[in-house]
């Protein structure tokens, strides 16, 4: 079955697209993009093209963009074209300048869907990207889902080539003599990607030649156990899960017979914006006295004779409260932002006396961490002492005024106060000697 045959068959058996929607292509100048418009042109899908000049390659930039252009006017629609200082955002925000592209490139595309461009973005994406994607967060370590790799559908965006290999969108260009641009980072290992794709992935092939044969084979698999699994857990939610006004009501017996629990509850919990991290915090809440609770930005689950109760908390509670995640960059909140650098190498830290800023042992931070609004009953080790001091002790002392107090924030960190946001950093968080890892904090005021 050729390409084209296969693109159309797609599309009518699992879409249900017809030439009455207006889709924006993502087009990069590239062999995978070209295919694509190609494709959409023979299929009789009405479409426009979407082009991110990211200005991070000089003169070879501007050639694609010209491209694009030209594309454009080869197939008679319309071109949409967005320059972007992407090296600019990427040390503004703290980013790789991977990351940077991709959060500017979507944020236009939902820009452009919200102006009325189209009614769906559609990228390139392939099922080579796919396996590189899967291969990328194993190492990561992510979940089910991750191993899984891309959705063909998400929100509004659609990768219909997601099933097809490459070397079929290779000799339909040759066939169809396509023309294309080289991007020509492409060739350097230097990014993440580039590297699975030049270096591990052949790397592999050479042991087990049928590795990407394969890859493809465990996605489809690990697909059809993703669904196995949804039904699962939906199961024992109805079972589980009794919902009383505005609360859910969880038998803790029950919950304990259920196999495996840890599992379970996670995948309860998650709805209401309660971490991995304190899945074990809340197994040990069910031996604990009535009226113990964990909470999260958004809801707290209490104890309640044989019942984990969980309530969403008060408005005003739940604005007080951020949860931070590991490798998040940047943070905003009512005092202003906090940005955050990692993994940088204790030798290369020179400390200031800058109060915006802190400097962290890696060591000690248990992620996610919670930034919130300093409350009654808080305590710290400051800077420099042994001993511990209430905060309300320390705004005393300090001769802070009532608008500084009720405008003071902490970062916290397994139930520790890491850092009073511009104030003071926790002596149980300084740079110690054998530090080896530092994270950096600077407060960004509003």
């Amino acid at each position: 079955m050729n390409l084209l045959t296969k693109f159309t068959d797609h599309i009518k058996l699992k879409n249900g697209f017809t030439n009455q929607h207006q889709f924006l292509l993502a087009v990069s100048g590239g062999i995978d993009s070209v295919v694509l418009c190609d494709l959409f042109h023979k299929a009789k899908l009405q479409f426009s093209i979407a082009h991110c000049n990211f200005q991070l390659r000089g003169a070879e930039s501007e050639r694609d963009e010209l491209f694009v252009k030209e594309l454009a006017k080869k197939y008679e629609v319309d071109i949409f074209v967005q320059h972007f200082d992407t090296k600019a955002y990427a040390e503004n925000n703290k980013l790789s300048t991977q990351v940077a592209a991709r959060d500017l490139r979507y944020d236009w595309f939902r820009q452009l869907i919200a102006e009325g461009k189209a009614s769906y973005i559609v990228t390139a994406h392939h099922a080579d990207d796919n396996i590189e994607t899967v291969v990328m967060n194993f190492f990561r370590g992510t979940g089910l889902k991750g191993l899984i790799g891309m959705d063909e559908h998400f929100q509004q965006v659609w990768r219909p080539l997601l099933g097809i290999r490459r070397k079929e969108i290779l000799d339909y260009a040759a066939q169809h003599e396509l023309q294309h641009v080289e991007d020509s980072s492409n060739a350097s290992s230097n990014y993440t990607r580039n590297y699975f794709r030049n270096e591990m992935l052949p790397a592999i092939a050479q042991v087990f030649p049928q590795v990407v044969e394969n890859l493809l084979k465990n996605i489809a698999r690990l697909t059809e156990v993703e669904l196995v699994y949804k039904q699962a857990i939906a199961n024992y939610k109805k079972q589980l899960v009794e919902i009383k006004g505005k609360e859910a009501h969880i038998p803790i017996l029950k919950l304990l017979k259920a196999e495996p629990v840890r599992t379970i509850l996670w995948e309860i919990l998650s709805e209401y914006n309660f971490t991995a991290a304190q899945v074990d915090e809340i197994l040990k809440l069910m031996q604990a006295d009535n009226g113990s609770y964990v909470e999260s930005p958004s809801h707290r689950i209490i104890k309640n004779r044989n019942w984990l109760i969980i309530a969403a908390k008060k408005a005003e509670e739940i604005s007080n409260f951020i949860v931070v995640e590991a490798q998040q960059k940047k943070v905003d909140f009512p005092g202003g932002s906090l940005q955050f650098e990692y993994d940088i190498p204790a030798s290369h830290v020179t400390i200031s006396a800058d109060a915006s800023v802190a400097f962290i042992d890696a060591h000690e931070l248990h992620f996610p961490l919670l930034l919130r609004k300093w409350k009654k009953g808080d305590y710290f080790y400051p800077l420099g002492m042994q001993k511990k001091k209430k905060l309300s002790k320390f705004f005393i002392d300090n001769k802070l005024s009532l608008i500084q107090k009720e405008n003071t924030w902490v970062l916290e960190s397994n139930k520790r106060i890491v850092w009073v946001i511009g104030q003071r950093l926790d002596n149980r968080f300084k740079l110690q000697p054998s530090t080896g890892s530092v994270v950096r904090v600077k407060l960004i005021s509003k």
